[in-house]
């Protein structure tokens, strides 16, 4: 029985990580916490837990976390896990961060992006990409693993057999997405507000956001060049979910090498749990993927241009499910376990 704790339980990602571990009968959820006043029942902060644990939430604590635990899970905002990881390692424990410290392999690119100095540089090297469909060989052997972002997951999913295969030219790509509002977190905002959010659809972080320097990185290493792609992320008014819509135009003698796309998609996933791809003319939608692990992708060939259709859960393939996916896999449980 592995002993798990979750850090941030009181987030969007640490409640569907405390869902999804009471359903899995290799671990024993051994601590959960957050930043609090006193203890709390987890079950009083999400009536849903009442009868299913009596798990109690405690201020966030290194010491009952290195006494109780042989996996952490970090559900921690941006640039606060840095400061724990370090302490988590040196006591010889595994990690897996949901937030973007250790994603960014270039400093300078990560402090530009999230605005501040990173306070643990030392460990970004020791991190894997916690991508199970690329790195999963990595993923085996790891002691820390940066999960990735949403936008990332699906973009990168939808794109890597293209890229990879060099099929088409880096600098056409253009990432179409739009994503519901937990993707920003559970916190109070006024642009997050119901009466803000409802009845409105709009773009933001025009070809600025945090994510595109990850998705640059992925692809970049995928091609075996430095790219960089034009990524417009929209908010959508709906809970949970994302759908990219992507553009590309291929190389020249790309229809040589690929007379069928959909047939290639599904050579490159055919052992890929968690991928499906669509048949022609078929594309997915948020309500094929929500509550799910699964990453969906349609494929449209239009001669000389490309259209890929992706979608996924934000809070599950783009978070807390593949956090658990890259547990299954790092101590050698089903890769499904708790996640069909």
């Amino acid at each position: 029985m592995l002993n798990v704790g979750i850090v941030g339980v009181t987030g969007y990602a640490g409640e569907e990580l405390i869902r999804i571990l009471l359903a899995h009968h290799h671990i024993k959820i051994a601590h959960i916490s957050a930043r609090l006043d006193k203890p709390k029942a987890i079950s009083e902060m999400f009536p849903k837990f009442k009868h299913k644990t009596e798990l109690i939430c405690k201020d966030l604590d290194i010491k009952g976390i290195n006494a109780a635990c042989d996996l952490v899970f970090l559900a921690l905002p941006h640039t606060v896990s840095m400061d724990f990881v370090p302490k988590l390692l040196k006591a010889g424990k595994s990690v897996i961060d949901l937030s973007a410290d250790y994603r960014i392999r270039e400093i300078g690119v990560y402090e530009q992006f999230y605005n501040t100095k990173h306070r643990d540089k030392m460990n970004i090297a020791l991190a894997v990409y916690g991508l199970p469909e690329i790195y999963r060989a990595k993923i085996k052997q790891a002691k820390l693993i940066a999960n990735p972002g949403c936008y990332p997951t699906v973009s990168i999913l939808a794109l890597a057999p293209l890229v990879a295969l060099g099929l088409i030219d880096p600098d056409s790509i253009i990432i179409d997405a739009k994503s519901g509002v937990t993707g920003a977190g559970r916190k109070a905002a006024e642009g997050f507000l119901f009466s803000e959010v409802n009845e409105d659809f709009k773009a933001y972080k025009v070809n600025i956001h945090q994510h595109a320097p990850e998705i640059n990185q992925e692809l970049s290493s995928l091609a075996g060049k430095r790219l960089e792609i034009t990524f417009v992320p929209h908010l959508l008014p709906i809970n949970r979910g994302i759908l990219a819509t992507i553009y590309a135009k291929k190389v020249k003698g790309a229809k040589g090498k690929a007379k069928n796309l959909i047939d290639l998609y599904k050579k490159f996933y055919k052992k890929e749990p968690f991928v499906r791809i669509r048949e022609e003319g078929v594309y997915p939608r948020l309500k094929d993927v929500v509550f799910t692990n699964f990453c969906d992708i349609g494929i449209k060939d239009e001669g000389e241009n490309i259209i890929i259709v992706a979608a996924i859960d934000n809070l599950l393939k783009g978070a807390s499910g593949q956090a658990v996916q890259n547990m299954n896999i790092m101590y050698n449980f089903p890769e499904y376990t708790a996640l069909l």
